[in-house]
């Protein structure tokens, strides 16, 4: 199977780097799902984990780019992994429009949950700004309300105190959407992200990526 994945020109390249720099920096031991059908790249990763059976409090991310060519891939790949291959193609000034995948593919529960691509609902708009506030405000909440001896499950319930809620004058958008907008580069200032919504998801979407909870 080609693995490979060429793109249109070397900013698109550089572009998907710069994604999956961020998402390992959300998730240092992260996965990416890959999928490339025809001409389009779809990029998952995982910011935030969810809770129990319904996975409430998954949040997603979601990068689509343009591909040149005919591609069919679809596999999952630790984010370190890919990391490292735009890593060396900085170390040696690489200007190539395609990237190897590596090999390795790992198991990751969420890939299971796929949000529904039609029957979404518009539900509000948010500014960039409150976006940019609320995950900001969020990111020192979590960072000073965790001591350096806590536990992982002490870790865990307070970021979900923290990203369950819903932002304050929104219609029911959790701040876990911001964070993800936030720390996957998707905001764009002075532009709004638009709401929909479909059963248990919500999605957030720019024109640079899409953030979906649950």
């Amino acid at each position: 199977m080609n693995r490979d994945l060429t793109f249109s020109d070397l900013e698109s390249v550089q572009d998907f780097g710069t994604f999956v720099g961020r998402a390992k920096h959300v998730d240092a031991d992260g996965a990416i799902r890959l999928q490339a059908m025809g001409e389009v790249l779809a990029s998952w990763v995982r910011v935030l984990p969810g809770q129990g059976l319904t996975n409430q409090g998954l949040t997603l991310g979601l990068r689509v780019m343009p591909l040149m060519g005919e591609h069919s891939l679809e596999t999952t790949v630790p984010l370190a992994g890919l990391a490292d291959r735009f890593a060396r193609r900085s170390s040696v000034g690489s200007v190539s429009a395609t990237v190897d995948v590596p090999p390795q593919e790992v198991p990751a529960a969420w890939t299971a949950l796929t949000p529904p691509r039609s029957g979404w609902q518009p539900v509000e708009e948010i500014d960039s700004a409150l976006l940019k506030e609320v995950a900001t405000q969020g990111i020192t909440a979590v960072a000073h309300g965790t001591p350096d001896v806590a536990g992982a499950a002490a870790v865990a319930a307070l970021r979900q105190r923290v990203w369950g809620v819903a932002m304050t004058g929104s219609q029911g958008t959790p701040a876990a959407a911001a964070f993800a907008a936030y720390s996957l580069g998707f905001l764009t200032p002075g532009q709004a992200a638009t709401v929909h919504s479909n059963g248990p998801w919500r999605r957030l979407s720019t024109p640079r990526g899409h953030v979906l909870t649950r």
